[in-house]
């Protein structure tokens, strides 16, 4: 068990959670979660290396009687005695409980039950059933590990981690499995004998996230753009439709969820609530609030509180570089049958895109930027700010480092070829934001502004404005 993990990459937060798990004393309800494609099942798999007392993968679009079938399938491969078909989800968890109690198990007996939403079928009783499983029997075995999974998040967090019945607060481990670092996607390209420049690598991770799945179709050998044109751009390309079937996997009634990410994607700075309601013609209620809650839950959209932490200043923004990606380019371009990306090298509209990117890209490594500014052990806040409506100056940063050494970093983000340029039209800018900044929000701290770029600063008369310089060379740290 778990003799495999040297071939992950990364994860080694969420191998040490399911180390920990097996050396509990007490039963464990586990839900590993997270987007289609991250990498859930090959966390699990890998690490206990299938030493199962029982595992069942729920099927995709079938009906109540099917997915049965296959749960007596799976019993049928793990247990010595003949199971028939269950009629009901209690006689299904029922012959479970009878094929645990007599499995002839050394150490603990792990249950991992894979893409669980995909088996609550309409009026299925799953849940319920589930429910008495674990607390009429399950959860008064000690050496009892049950594990639970899907990419369907919106379900997990209301059916299960949320659940206001038998199964509230039941869970006892949940990891959530995000995406790759920029230090975590190289490692893997490199596993993979991919050879790829720190900027490539980048650009990649703008493109697409640090989605494992995605990265493994990348050809060794061929360039960056030749790559994304095969998986993105021509005809029959490898990742034609992922769009729609990846919010069709996490999300119940996706075209809801799709309205608001394509009115996100109109404005790349983000909108408030009222302009995300005007824009995707929605009503202000309770569900709007659930979507975006799990837009954020699972890293699709972030919000930002206004600088201390004023929630009516609050900004949702779309993260999610695929998703960005697919409006800004894939939505029109995609599957023609021709070759796009190539010839986007050193556009205008590439070098529009690629500047915005770069911005998500900093803010999703935003604990590698405080380690490169020396202050990852400093207790800090990260935020957004806009001027006030009625302000004569109007401003907007979108990254402020609020630090507990009475420091307050406003950040520069710029997607750069060759050492950034600071001209006099650009410091005078940066003074400006400086300035109006400290002025509405009464800052008396220090204020530093820290350049974030690919190849660092060219001295001159201006660039001293930079009180911190960080290249692209420093986000690739874990």
């Amino acid at each position: 068990m778990h003799k495999n993990t040297d071939i992950l990459v990364g994860r080694k937060g969420e191998i040490n959670r399911l180390k920990s798990i097996m050396e509990s004393n007490e039963a464990e309800f586990v839900v590993v979660y997270g987007r289609r494609r991250v990498g859930k099942t090959f966390l699990v798999n890998t690490f206990f290396n299938d030493s199962y007392t029982f595992k069942l993968t729920g099927l995709a679009q079938k009906n109540k009687s099917e997915q049965l079938a296959n749960f007596a399938s799976a019993l049928n491969r793990y247990g010595n005695k003949k199971y028939t078909k269950p009629r009901t989800w209690f006689e299904a968890f029922e012959s479970l409980r009878n094929l645990l109690e007599n499995a002839k198990t050394v150490g603990k007996r792990i249950i991992f039950i894979d893409e669980l939403p995909w088996i609550d079928t309409q009026g299925s009783n799953l849940v319920s059933a589930l429910e008495h499983f674990w607390n009429d029997w399950a959860a008064t075995q000690n050496d009892i590990v049950l594990i639970v999974c899907g990419s369907a998040t919106s379900w997990i967090t209301r059916k299960i981690l949320k659940n206001r019945g038998g199964l509230h607060n039941r869970v006892t481990q949940k990891i959530f499995v995000r995406p790759f670092t920029l230090a975590e996607c190289k490692e893997y390209l490199t596993s993979r004998g991919i050879v790829l420049e720190n900027k490539d690598i980048a650009e990649c991770y703008m493109i697409m996230g640090g989605i494992p799945f995605y990265l493994k179709q990348l050809r060794r050998g061929a360039s960056l753009a030749q790559n994304i044109d095969e998986m993105f751009f021509l005809e029959r390309c490898s990742l034609d439709g992922e769009f729609e079937a990846l919010y069709a996997s996490l999300f119940d009634n996706a075209d809801y969820y799709i309205k608001i990410v394509e009115a996100l994607s109109t404005k790349n700075k983000g909108l408030t609530r009222e302009e995300i309601i005007k824009t995707a013609n929605l009503e202000n209620n309770g569900h709007l609030s659930e979507i975006l809650q799990n837009l954020i839950d699972c890293d699709f959209v972030r919000c930002y509180k206004g600088f201390g932490n004023k929630v009516k200043q609050s900004i949702f923004q779309l993260i999610d570089h695929f998703t960005l990606f697919y409006y800004k380019f894939i939505k029109k371009n995609g599957g023609t049958g021709k070759a796009f990306w190539q010839f986007q090298q050193g556009t205008h509209q590439h070098s529009v895109w690629a500047g915005l990117a770069f911005e998500q890209l900093c803010l999703n490594h935003h604990h590698q930027i405080e380690r490169a500014l020396g202050i990852s052990g400093v207790m800090t806040n990260c935020f957004s700010w806009i001027s006030p409506s009625d302000a004569d100056e109007k401003v907007q940063i979108d990254l402020i480092i609020n630090r507990a050494d009475n420091v307050t970093d406003i950040c520069e983000m710029k997607y750069y070829d060759g050492e950034f340029v600071t001209a006099k039209a650009e410091y005078e800018r940066l003074l400006r934001r400086q300035r109006v900044f400290k002025q509405y929000n009464k800052i008396k701290n220090t204020v530093h502004l820290v350049l974030i770029t690919t190849d660092g600063l060219k001295q001159n008369t201006y660039s001293s404005v930079f009180q911190n310089i960080i290249t692209i060379n420093d986000l690739f740290t874990n």
